[in-house]
């Protein structure tokens, strides 16, 4: 991708080297926060229920390396990219984009969905608007889960920045509204589709990234690798040796893979009704 000397994001608040001093605040933003632990594999019991406001926290002196460095200012540039792309597709459909937040933080960061360590993975956040990233992920994604490339770190950011657009056009209300409608295994259908629908907003920005004349050879591939490596049944695989579909909350490899890719060949909001696919 080529990103260097490029315009970065100017909505970035960095919270590296801060400790996370309240604990969470629940609603629909903790419902999320818990299903991105499934994503790497993590333990949802890091997240904390409580109800206290989330604070700001203490600076402990963090000290950024030239390797971090690159990372932040590759990180910026692309969620520069999205507010470009999603402020222009807004505009078409007659609507206003209003720009969430990155967030970048090391270790621990609190959120109105609440404190998550960096195991939890990039995350948005509905409660703020903010897309929270630990750049150590960027390490994760391509030796623990196999993805390389700095395209493979650009479709995890869309993807969170498509649970924004979902925010936004009153998506992610309707499905956590389901919550306590459904049975367990009904739910997690519901929002299989939901991160599917992310994945394919995530591809929708890649089209327009490439129509900006960003991408270089092999990016598409990085990302559609990525989609794949963070499938649930893949996941599941990796670490219990086993898969159980009727836990699956982000879709299998080869779905998140397909509508990534959907979405990249479509690059418009229109045939990313995830909801009502007869096939996933």
């Amino acid at each position: 991708m080529k990103w260097r000397g490029r315009s970065s994001s100017q909505n970035v608040e960095d919270r590296r080297g801060v400790s996370p001093t309240g604990l969470i605040a629940g609603g629909i933003g903790t419902i999320i926060l818990i299903l991105i632990v499934a994503l790497l594999g993590g333990d949802p019991s890091q997240i904390i229920n409580d109800s206290q406001e989330p604070s700001t926290g203490n600076s402990s002196g963090y000290v950024e390396t030239a390797e971090e460095k690159e990372l932040s200012d590759f990180v910026k540039v692309v969620f520069a990219d999205t507010e470009t792309v999603w402020t222009e597709i807004f505009r078409e459909e007659g609507l206003t984009y209003s720009y969430p937040k990155l967030v970048l933080y090391s270790g621990a960061v609190e959120s109105t969905c609440g404190v998550s360590s960096s195991s939890t993975g990039p995350f948005y956040c509905p409660g703020d608007h903010k897309v929270y990233v630990d750049l150590s992920f960027c390490k994760e994604l391509q030796v623990k889960l196999n993805a390389p490339g700095d395209f493979a770190m650009a479709y995890v950011i869309a993807h969170e920045v498509g649970h924004h657009v979902q925010t936004l056009l009153g998506t992610t209300d309707k499905v956590m509204e389901l919550q306590t409608k459904l049975s367990e295994k009904e739910f997690n259908e519901y929002l299989v589709r939901f991160e599917l629908q992310a994945d394919y907003l995530a591809g929708v920005w890649a089209n327009h990234a490439e129509q900006m004349g960003i991408l270089e050879a092999g990016d598409i591939e990085e990302a559609l690798n990525a989609a794949s490596a963070v499938g649930d049944d893949r996941i599941q695989q990796n670490t219990y040796g086993y898969t159980v579909p009727d836990s699956f909350t982000h879709g299998t490899s080869e779905q998140r893979n397909s509508w990534f890719y959907k979405g990249y060949t479509s690059g418009t909001l229109n045939g990313g009704d995830t909801f009502n696919a007869s096939e996933l």
